[in-house]
């Protein structure tokens, strides 16, 4: 599962990515909840300045506190948090258990996905935290992947 998570961080890039993107792409992201009756939080941040936030019913100050810790793997290790926790699974160890980062801080669950810029790297987070971490993630790399999508029709540039 590695190599797949890997390549969605390198196919899942920004030419740019600005405020109209960050409401865009969490409008996608809430209404793709919506239609599946997902109860989840969505937060998506530029820097350490957040640009969106939204939870839909049935939600709670945990899901704000999940986002908090998901966001902190990712700032530290540049890559999505499922990605930081599949690596130590893949050792055969847990991330709670090797890292040596307080868990109340850090959580290397599944649901937050690096923002990426091409030939910058890292720049932000979109996140989303309410399903188990294997959904969480999925959600937030469908939404990304239609977002690009949709971005390249209307720009001609390949996401």
């Amino acid at each position: 599962m590695t190599p797949e998570l890997r390549e969605q961080e390198e196919r899942l890039q920004f030419d740019r990515f600005d405020h109209d993107d960050a409401w865009a792409l969490g409008t996608r992201l809430v209404g793709l909840a919506r239609e599946r009756g997902h109860a989840v939080t969505v937060d998506i941040r530029l820097g350490d300045h957040q640009i969106f936030h939204y939870a839909l019913p049935g939600t709670s100050a945990d899901n704000d506190d999940w986002i908090e810790r998901k966001i902190r793997v990712v700032r530290r290790f540049g890559h999505s948090s499922y990605l930081v926790g599949q690596t130590y699974r893949d050792r055969g160890t847990t991330f709670e258990e090797q890292s040596h980062l307080d868990a109340a801080r850090y959580a290397a669950h599944g649901g937050c996905f690096p923002i990426i810029l091409r030939g910058t790297g890292p720049v932000g987070t979109v996140t989303v935290s309410g399903l188990p971490q294997l959904d969480d993630h999925r959600l937030v790399v469908e939404a990304l992947g239609l977002f690009l999508d949709e971005r390249g029709s209307d720009e001609g540039s390949v996401a």
